[in-house]
């Protein structure tokens, strides 16, 4: 349905429609709810999390998929300016870029989710069994559902397809049993319009599927299984409880296989496209398999291998090395049963050409990512350009903005990616939205309050423990039953509770209630990392009236049963003592006053590249200022080395394009010939002193420094031959027509120079699309021209296959070689002899070219400076690390900094693009704020103790601790005073002074000493 265009009006409205909820719409709506815009987020099924949800872990980490969202989905659905609409779907759009009105269609739950408790009865009541598609299809559920234990809205629904009442008029046993009257068979769907002034599209993916393949057996053999399916078995919430179950008989398997592909780089069933993320989920699944059974025996079939994102190389090898993975480069043609033992017998041919068949007892399929033809119809409902492949159509420029003004897309619909790809395009998306409705920010927003806190200072410890299973991360290692049964006994504890997920909505509301109820006055939560999980675990002490520095984290997954895997015994006892010490330390604590400081909305921005000014530009557009700092002269940083994207748009347009911007908007200053050399302060009050000697003040910081290109002297002739050039310095002679590179006959690359060694394990991400991409261009250029590419794995991830098919179609010539067998580059003269031996055909190769192209790694600059200036951490390989793998990809551990860009890690153009839009979304949900809340757990001098030593000043590595005298009974008293700006609560002061003059408040020398005494036995 269409609604009628309505007549624009002069103002913008201050609301954002997303829609789609899994990770990337998730995030997409945090950001902007919590910068001032009120969010209408509408999901399809009946509650939020997308795909997420259904993942056991998450690679490279192998953190639970769970617990990672549950935190977002928790903030989403406690969140007063997000109103989340499932189910529902958009119907309708009319209007322009600022004002739109847009149709939605709200669909019937049947159940009153104002009343309804969560308490499952109706479920439990009800008789009709249908497939359970949340675990695809391997158990059933009832007609009354709710999507999965830990789901937001935890709201139960009822399906009116397979419902008996809706069928047959009959049974309506849910609405009997129902203790709170929620059953509402009269509601009907509702049509709402929404009045925004953007729209962001985030509605992810459909699965392959992989009965299209037939040659897989799949949906004929039980024990053929799909990727997704197996994360379910995986899963401690699935239907077979973390245990890896064959479906035709329930045993567990010795020997897996999976085969990769399915469903991608497969013109035949129109997915040309690689889905970017299977090689890595299916060596994550392999590792996990082999945590839970070590004798499994592991197998993966590919064509090449895809570890293109951080971290994953390295991941990939210690599969290898540590894990024993075993890869085989052989696409499957057919699987086939064994009748009598429903094994798999898999035929193949190997990497020496042989026919070879092996029998396996569980075979997964990889299946890869496709846009659904309700998706498509969406996109044709809002007039938004799809790519051949039903992708959205963007730029590399503009990488989640459509052919529509004011509507924007993210996550999987704009191409397949991973989570952490999805959260950084999310918020890419967000600063989009935000920078065109500047001027509506505030205008609808709603402010959160707490209840009053009680005072509970004068009342003796009722400590209440809450001890999570995670899953089975925590409760498939150590006994859960037999801890809560022991804390209870320990003194001061008045209550004890286990959750499957502590996480969860459900279980942060039944904590909440179990506090008021038992009159609990300190809380130990048994979990997971106070890092990610803390803030909220405090926001819930709140939300039950108790301040939330009343609260400890005893982080039993990361520091026991992680670590202790195949000891459960010896897990359950370290769990206890932790327990015990964090009940031990819950009893001592105090009530914190909150401190907040004003907030400085200016913004500094390190490097001038495009990621920097895109950053720049994104937040001076949403009325910020901004600092722009280059070292060099001119802005531009290696993009102006850079021909064009490999959708062929030119990019030096896009270079002076933003330029001429940079240049013409007035709240951006730049400082040419500048780095910074001196920081004091910390988020929301910085100053920064650059080598030209200004200082400047600001809220945040974005580092975009970019990286530069490994110049191999002497490898493979590099520097001794005329004729041997880096993949830059080719892109300058194509830009040129150079002779050399017209004339040439014979012309070759060899990839992976430089990286993907023990030196440097990672992968570069843009070499292998950039070589294939000048292998078109000269082929283009004299198609009569041998064009010779050398590789290890052909990653040109994405879309980009399309790239390397052309390639293939244009004659450009492949050959592998191994790692430790590289090439061998000679002088002749004017030629250039390469010898190697070719990896598929096992035969000796040589060949004479007149140009050599090397694809060398992207290295770091000297990051160590910054780093130690901003207090931020860098990897092994020197790139700038985010705070969490997945869900923070652009921030820092340190609150407030920022990095986008080559410095964090190889990407091509648009993706860095993207990420400094993050980064200006991350950085406007500080810079919207009046005030920003300090952390109350600093350092407080204690002045009768304190004689002025100054121990502590030299110590504190944030200067956060100044000398001071004054004048006490007639004498000078020297003591020490505490910024509580920069004390950062880190524990240095308190651990120099000699005197016991200073303390960290949460952390007080009592305190800690209980904790030693329980950990000893002794309290």
């Amino acid at each position: 349905m269409t609604i009628k265009k309505s007549e624009a009006r002069e103002k913008k409205v201050g609301a954002v429609m997303v829609a789609g909820a899994g990770i990337a719409g998730i995030q997409a709506a945090l950001d902007l709810a919590e910068s001032g815009f009120y969010v209408y987020l509408v999901e399809k099924k009946s509650a939020i999390g997308g795909v997420m949800p259904q993942l056991d872990k998450t690679f490279p980490t192998n953190d639970c998929s769970m617990c990672t969202l549950a935190p977002k989905l928790v903030e989403v659905g406690r969140h007063l300016n997000i109103e989340i609409l499932a189910p529902a779907e958009v119907t309708g759009i009319a209007g322009t870029e600022g004002n739109y009105r847009v149709e939605v269609l709200q669909k019937a739950r049947y159940i009153d989710a104002s009343r309804c408790i969560a308490c499952g009865i109706c479920a439990e009541k009800c008789p009709k069994q249908v497939p359970n598609e949340f675990n695809e299809g391997l158990d059933t559920r009832k007609a009354a559902y709710v999507l999965y234990p830990q789901a937001v809205p935890l709201k139960y629904a009822i399906d009116r397809e397979p419902c008996i009442f809706f069928r047959k008029g009959k049974c309506r046993a849910c609405e009997k049993f129902c203790p709170t009257e929620a059953i509402d068979f009269s509601q009907t769907d509702q049509v709402l319009t929404l009045e925004v002034g953007s729209v962001i599209l985030a509605p992810g993916f459909q699965a392959f599927d992989a009965r299209l393949r037939p040659e897989y057996g799949y949906g004929r053999y039980p024990n053929v299984l799909t990727s997704l399916e197996l994360e379910r078995m995986l899963s401690a919430s699935g239907p077979t409880h973390a245990h890896i179950q064959r479906p035709s008989d329930g045993a567990e398997p010795e020997k897996i296989a999976w085969i990769q592909c399915v469903g991608s780089r497969d013109p035949a069933h129109a997915r040309p496209y690689c889905s970017s993320v299977c090689c890595m989920y299916a060596t994550k699944q392999a590792i996990i398999a082999q945590e839970h059974n070590a004798k499994t025996q592991t197998t993966i079939f590919f064509i090449d291998l895809r570890a293109h994102g951080k971290g994953f190389e390295a991941y990939y090898q210690r599969a290898k090395a540590h894990h024993q993975i075993r890869y085989l480069r052989a696409m499957v043609s057919r699987v086939t049963q064994n009748p009598r033992t429903h094994n798999l017998v898999l035929s193949y041919v190997d990497e020496a050409n042989r026919i070879q068949t092996e029998e396996f007892n569980l075979v997964v399929l990889s299946i890869g990512m496709g846009i659904s033809p309700e998706n498509v119809e969406l996109a044709r409902k809002l007039k938004v350009e799809l790519s051949p492949n039903n992708f959205v159509e963007t730029g590399c420029c503009t990488p989640v903005a459509t052919s529509q003004p004011g509507i924007f897309a993210c996550g999987a619909f704009t191409g397949p990616k991973d989570i952490p790809d999805s959260v950084m395009e999310g918020s890419a998306a967000a600063a989009a939205a935000a920078r065109i409705l500047a001027a509506a920010r505030g205008t609808i927003q709603r402010e959160r309050s707490f209840p009053p806190e009680t005072d509970v200072s004068s009342e003796p410890p009722r400590v209440g423990v809450f001890i999570c299973h995670c899953g089975l991360n925590i409760g498939g290692v150590a006994d859960i039953p037999f801890l809560v049964e022991n804390t209870l006994s320990i003194p001061h504890v008045a209550y004890t509770q286990d959750n499957l997920f502590s996480c969860s909505q459900d279980s942060q509301n039944q904590m909440v209630q179990m506090i008021k109820e038992h009159r609990l006055n300190r809380i130990v939560v048994a979990a997971c990392s106070p890092t990610t999980h803390g803030p909220m675990f405090q926001n819930m002490l709140r939300e039950a009236g108790l301040n939330k520095y009343l609260f400890e984290m005893a982080n039993i997954r990361n520091q026991c049963t992680w670590v202790h895997q195949g000891q459960p015994r010896q897990a359950t006892e370290k769990c206890q003592d932790l327990i015990r010490m964090g009940i031990a330390k819950a009893r001592m604590l105090e009530p914190l006053k909150y401190l907040s400081v004003p907030m400085n909305k200016r913004a500094l921005v390190i490097g001038g590249g495009m990621a920097g000014m895109t950053s720049a530009l994104a937040l001076a557009d949403q009325g910020f200022d901004v600092h722009l700092v280059e070292r060099l002269e001119r802005l531009g940083g290696n993009a102006r080395r850079l021909h064009s994207t490999w959708r062929d748009e030119p990019v030096q347009a896009m270079v002076d394009g933003m330029i001429e911007k940079v240049e013409k908007q007035p709240r951006i200053t730049v400082h040419f010939w500048a780095i910074v050399t001196e920081v004091r302060g910390s988020v929301g009050n910085y100053k920064s002193k650059l080598s030209t000697g200004q200082e400047i003040e600001h809220g945040i910081v974005i580092i975009a420094t970019g990286a530069e290109p490994l110049r191999p002297e002497g490898e493979y002739l590099y520097k001794k031959h005329p004729n041997v050039l880096l993949s830059l310095e080719l892109d300058r002679e194509l830009a040129r027509g150079a002779p050399r590179v017209k004339e040439a006959r014979a012309v070759a690359f060899i990839q992976c120079v430089g990286s993907r060694i023990p030196e440097r394990v990672y992968c570069n991400r843009v070499c292998c699309s950039h070589s294939v991409e000048n292998a078109i261009r000269l082929k283009d250029m004299n198609p009569e021209m041998e064009v010779y590419i050398l590789y290890r794995d052909m990653r040109t991830y994405g879309e980009r296959e399309t790239l390397y098919a052309e390639a293939r179609k244009n004659g450009v010539q492949f050959f592998r070689y191994a790692v430790d067998d590289p090439p061998q580059v000679d002088d002749a003269g004017d030629k250039i002899v390469i010898k190697f031996q070719e990896q598929d055909l096992q035969i000796p190769m040589e060949f004479n070219v007149d140009l050599l192209t090397l694809a060398t790694a992207i290295i770091p600059h000297q990051n160590g400076p910054l780093a130690d200036l901003y207090k931020v951490h860098l990897n092994a390989e020197g790139f700038f690390s985010e705070a969490h793998a997945k869900i923070k990809p652009v921030e820092s551990s340190t609150a407030g900094i920022y990095m986008a860009g080559l410095c964090h890690y190889p990407k091509p153009i648009e993706e860095s693009i993207a990420e400094a839009l993050a980064c200006a979304s991350r950085a406007g949900t500080i810079l919207s704020r009046d005030t920003l809340e300090l952390s109350s757990i600093i350092s407080r001098p204690i002045d009768e103790n304190c004689d002025g030593c100054a121990f502590c000043v030299d110590a504190c590595p944030f200067g956060a601790i100044s000398l001071l005298e004054y004048m006490r009974e007639g004498h000078t008293k020297k003591t020490v005073e505490v910024s509580q700006v920069l004390c950062k609560g880190c524990g240095s002061c308190m651990a120099t002074c000699p005197k016991q003059g200073i303390y960290v408040a949460g952390f007080t020398q009592e305190q800690l000493e209980a904790q030693v005494d329980a950990a000893l036995g002794l309290g």
